[in-house]
């Protein structure tokens, strides 16, 4: 089983153009993506969140459940839904708007236990950001961490949520001894500082390292592996660095790379171009479609 632990939001996403464009609500959130693509992708997840008891929330589990998402380690609360108010440019990126304020996903608390059959979890986003919560996350991976278990970290920066710019990179540096796979956009991996050499240094087996339509790279102790991206018309970005965290844990999973946590130190070249591969394909087709809407096992075969 694979893990997701994190937030899921509702996406507010622009139909249209002009300020005055009827917003679609979506659900959303990273981490939330990411179950959902391992889902359709074909693998065994598990979400690990706090959910509102609200129509939104209502409206989240039933995306997770329709992607056949373990939701049985999912928390419940009264408190509303966390929005997310994205901006399209014209390039199909997106930007965002965030209404946090008192919304249940901040107050994840660490769970008893988690599942004993978990190969690996993967962490990321506002979950990472916004206390009390972040520290509640925190704990879950760096308990997993203890445990031997694949962990796998997505910042995913929203740089209107972190009030301390140069406290958030120190924690980032924290967290790094506890991950076995660092993956990041070139635009975060710019914002924090440092390269992907220093990081590896500090922890991780392998840094992953995005950069849109240009491709993926992977940096190890071996070397560094390029692969390109996908040419496709794109719609919008919204979702494409979640589906390429799902498809990186679900085609790793594919070559026993998961279990045990230091199973990535024997990937070869030519697995980590199909992993990056996989998962530019993957990034690609969720482009072509407006939301975040990863693909589905069959559209990649």
């Amino acid at each position: 089983m694979i893990v997701v632990a994190g937030e899921a939001l509702i996406d507010l996403v622009p139909k249209g153009a002009g300020a005055r464009a009827p917003l679609i609500p979506s659900p959303g959130g990273g981490p939330y993506n990411t179950a959902v693509a391992l889902g359709r992708l074909g693998a065994r997840p598990a979400f690990c969140s706090r959910i509102s008891s609200d129509a939104f929330g209502r409206t989240l589990l039933d995306g997770l459940e329709a992607a056949g998402v373990d939701i049985g380690w999912v928390q419940r609360g009264p408190e509303p839904t966390t929005l997310a108010v994205a901006t399209v440019g014209a390039d199909g990126s997106a930007r965002y708007s965030f209404y946090v304020e008192g919304t249940a996903d901040r107050l994840f608390a660490v769970p008893d236990r988690l599942p004993e059959s978990m190969r690996a979890i993967c962490f990321g986003t506002c979950s990472l950001a916004l206390e009390p919560g972040a520290s509640a996350y925190e704990k879950v991976l760096r308990d997993a961490s203890g445990r031997g278990v694949f962990t796998m970290l997505d910042p995913n920066i929203r740089q209107d949520l972190i009030p301390d710019a140069e406290a958030y990179r120190s924690r980032f540096r924290s967290w790094l001894p506890h991950t076995t796979l660092l993956k990041l956009s070139e635009e975060d991996a710019g914002w924090l500082g440092g390269s992907a050499a220093e990081w590896l240094a500090q922890g991780p087996s392998a840094v992953v390292l995005t950069h849109g339509r240009e491709g993926l790279e992977v940096v190890t102790a071996q070397g560094r592996i390029e692969v390109p991206g996908v040419p496709v018309a794109v719609v919008d970005t919204i979702g494409a660095g979640d589906t390429v965290n799902a498809a990186l844990l679900h085609r790793l999973s594919a070559h026993d790379a998961l279990a045990p946590a230091d199973a990535l130190t024997g990937l070869g070249e030519e697995q980590w171009r199909d992993v990056l591969g996989y998962a530019a394909r993957a990034a690609a087709l969720t482009c072509t479609r407006p939301g975040a809407q990863p693909p589905y096992a069959h559209e990649l075969d």
